[in-house]
């Protein structure tokens, strides 16, 4: 029987989806007052994903990626989703907007290897958690860059996003270093 390891400690972020700037600004400060301040943030990336969103979000739409500070342990993933999608639907009910869903919140983690995202949507890539959430795996970091797979949404297959990666992945090695948190170290 093999032992359980130590789990490394992982950067908590959130992708913010919305074409309204007061939407990203109300996700920008909630962000802050929940989870803590914002220590890394892309610049706005456009996003398609083929119209899925179109119906309920509109057109126009931007996606800008928020790190907050501190590290995290990954198990908490499911309840990251299950909160931003109460503050999406708080905002929802507070705010004047035209579309059903003004603001997409979605929740995910850096590790020194992989960018992962919750969804409350299942597919063949993506493995359950509970509650009714799910994790993918989106970007991998091999050979010093971060990597593409079939599923990644164009959005996430950029230069920003590898960026924000790049910074992300910098800042939890650095983290690391400093506690000695490295998975091989003894607990």
């Amino acid at each position: 029987m093999s032992a359980t390891r130590f789990i490394e400690p992982v950067v908590r972020f959130c992708a913010v989806i919305t074409r309204h700037d007061a939407a990203l600004q109300w996700a920008i400060t909630r962000l802050a007052d929940q989870w803590g301040r914002a220590t890394i943030r892309s610049p706005e990336i456009p996003f398609a994903a083929g119209g899925y969103y179109t119906p309920s979000m509109g057109s126009g739409l931007q996606k800008t990626l928020i790190a907050v500070a501190g590290f995290y342990d990954p198990g908490g993933l499911a309840d990251w989703k299950h909160e931003t999608n109460r503050w999406e639907q708080e905002y929802m009910e507070s705010s004047q907007h035209d579309e059903d869903r003004p603001l997409n919140l979605d929740p995910g983690y850096m590790t020194q290897a992989k960018l992962v995202l919750a969804t409350t949507k299942d597919r063949d890539h993506r493995l359950y958690l509970r509650d009714g959430m799910f994790a993918e795996v989106t970007l991998t970091y091999v050979g010093k860059v971060w990597q593409h797979h079939r599923w990644t949404y164009p959005s996430y297959r950029t230069a920003e996003v590898a960026h924000f990666a790049n910074q992300c992945r910098t800042d939890l090695r650095q983290h690391l270093k400093e506690t000695r948190q490295f998975r091989s170290h003894p607990s």
